[in-house]
């Protein structure tokens, strides 16, 4: 049943990529970010994070998926800036959950699952540094 979900999620996440602009995604470690007591916070780089998004925006638990960037030396870049290579930013998306009917496990295996985390800044025909794969904590359980 696990490979069936991993397999569905990897399928959306190659059909459908949406085009809403992005923005840089701070990464705070030890502090949640935009949560609730019923809510938790994951951020994901994975390649493509549009097709990242509708991977997670179709998981049961999940709230919001917001795509960005996490992990650079430049604030806010642009998306011209990030594909130049220049600012050390990934592409991520940044995941808000309800714990309660999602566990961070799963959202590991469908991080795992959907891409290959062994290609050096690629993720498909997409290439640079920006497609890395990474995972951005918010705190020490993760």
């Amino acid at each position: 049943m696990r490979t069936i979900l991993i397999f569905s999620l990897f399928c959306i996440a190659l059909s459908s990529c949406s085009a809403d602009e992005p923005h840089s995604i701070p990464s705070k470690k030890g502090k949640k970010m935009n949560t609730t007591a019923q809510t938790d916070t994951a951020t994901f780089a994975a390649g493509c994070f549009w097709c990242v998004e509708a991977v997670f925006q179709n998981v049961e638990g999940v709230q919001s998926v917001t795509s960005g960037y996490s992990g650079g030396n430049v604030s806010n870049p642009s998306y011209k800036e990030v594909c130049n290579g220049t600012t050390g930013h990934a592409e991520v998306c940044q995941i808000v959950y309800n714990p309660q009917k999602v566990s961070y496990e799963t959202l590991l295996e469908a991080f795992w699952g959907t891409h290959d985390p062994t290609t050096l800044n690629r993720q498909g025909n997409d290439v640079g540094t920006q497609y890395r794969s990474a995972i951005f904590y918010h705190n020490n359980t993760q």
